[in-house]
């Protein structure tokens, strides 16, 4: 799950929304008109779900890879 995030306007920097989806569900989901409100530029934004997209930050906890590997 992640944070559906918008570009602002004014100064083109990435602001999440206060919704939260998982990425799938966010793309087949119906278009849909909302607005958020930009700590950046103090203001109330008006975006289209199409705009938006789905930030999943990292999973750091994850253990796979080189890190955990067995050394001989």
């Amino acid at each position: 799950m992640g944070v559906v995030m918008i570009k602002c306007p004014g100064t083109g920097r990435a602001i999440p929304t206060g919704m939260k989806s998982e990425r799938d569900r966010f793309r087949s989901s119906p278009v849909f008109f909302a607005r958020t409100f930009c700590s950046i530029c103090q203001t109330n934004h008006e975006w289209f779900a199409r705009e938006a997209w789905v930030h999943e930050p990292e999973e750091e906890w994850r253990m796979s890879g080189p890190a955990f590997a067995l050394s001989a």
